[in-house]
């Protein structure tokens, strides 16, 4: 249990957020604005009934039908303008957004100029103080071609705001081995290389993503508690797992790791994986899909028993971690 009340003082400091999908961010008003700009009428209270699901495959099906209404490059203007806010009210300073490109080619729409509106959405944020750098992002069970058909999108947008190359969707569906050409193309374009894993998989996909794609980052990675060799690794090379403890329990994917029918928030791994040495960072995943926000994730790793000098570590790990700067270079901008 936490000692004492939640330090509030923490949610004013200046944070970075490293796991976070754009499509994931869109409020209810938001979703309504979409609709009508394609003569759908969607209300709010709709919007949050299709927000109101159970399990992995409520959760994909809700990001499916929220995704539908992403047809233009204004249309993601939007979302990042509305998702710019958000992290500004959090304090929050610096993010890498994780952009769900393997749909937009599944939409036969044109990444690099959605990638266009994105940049022009996200240019007024640098100064007020909020730096946005994108993921772009494969889906895994839609194979190897279509994976490295991201991989190119990247290479003829060729922005030095695009950081990394990842695979998100089911960890479980294709063989990991079956993307090592794709991530070595990724990295021949200087991107930095994440995976999804360990989610709903076991700690071998994590493992796998390590050892056969040379991953510098995972998503969730809660399967490593099954590993303490594992978690051995990650902590030795100082691979960070991105948590989102409210996607976990939203998404079923804790209860499943820790065979119940259901978990608390409690009962959630991080401070065992950040006790054992892996370095951690607390990011929301989808915010408005899981209803959190970072500030609530702070407050939950709070109730899983972390000191407020935990905390603060996390706070140190999500800018040491990132893409663009180390903790080093963080207290050096933010802290002097």
């Amino acid at each position: 249990m936490p000692d004492g009340s939640f330090p509030e003082h923490l949610l004013s400091l200046p944070k970075a957020e490293l796991h976070l999908h754009l499509e994931g961010s869109i409020r209810p008003a938001v979703v309504s604005a979409l609709t009508a700009r394609h003569g759908i009428e969607v209300g709010e209270e709709e919007v949050r009934r299709r927000y109101s699901y159970t399990g992995f495959l409520g959760f994909l099906e809700a990001f499916k039908w929220v995704t539908s209404f992403l047809r233009t490059p204004d249309d993601y203007a939007l979302i990042v303008q509305d998702l710019g806010e958000q992290l500004l009210a959090q304090n929050v300073v610096y993010a890498e957004v994780t952009l769900s490109v393997g749909v937009m080619l599944l939409r036969n729409q044109r990444p690099e100029k959605n990638f266009e509106a994105i940049l022009r959405a996200a240019e007024p944020f640098e100064s007020r103080g909020l730096k946005l750098f994108w993921i772009f992002d494969a889906v895994r069970q839609f194979g190897p071609d279509a994976a490295q058909q991201v991989v190119n999108a990247a290479r003829n947008t060729a922005s030095k705001k695009i950081v990394a190359f990842g695979i998100g969707g089911n960890e479980l569906s294709i063989p990991t081995v079956a993307f090592r050409s794709v991530y070595d193309s990724a990295a021949s374009l200087g991107l930095h290389r994440l995976i999804h894993a360990g989610e709903i998989g076991g700690p071998e996909k994590i493992r796998e993503g390590v050892e056969l794609l040379g991953v510098e980052r995972i998503g969730h990675g809660i399967a490593a508690i099954h590993d303490p060799a594992l978690m051995d690794l990650l902590a030795n090379r100082r691979i960070p797992l991105e948590l989102c403890p409210s996607s976990n329990i939203l998404t079923g994917a804790l209860a499943r790791q820790l065979s119940q029918e259901n978990a608390a928030i409690e009962s959630h791994p991080l401070p065992q994986l950040l006790r054992h040495g892996v370095p951690i960072t607390l990011s929301t995943d989808d915010p408005t899909m899981f209803h959190t926000d970072l500030a609530t994730e702070y407050r939950h790793a709070h109730r899983m028993g972390l000191s407020e000098s935990e905390l603060r570590s996390l706070i140190d790990y999500s800018f040491a971690y990132t893409f663009q700067f180390g903790v080093d270079g963080y207290r050096n901008a933010y802290q002097s």
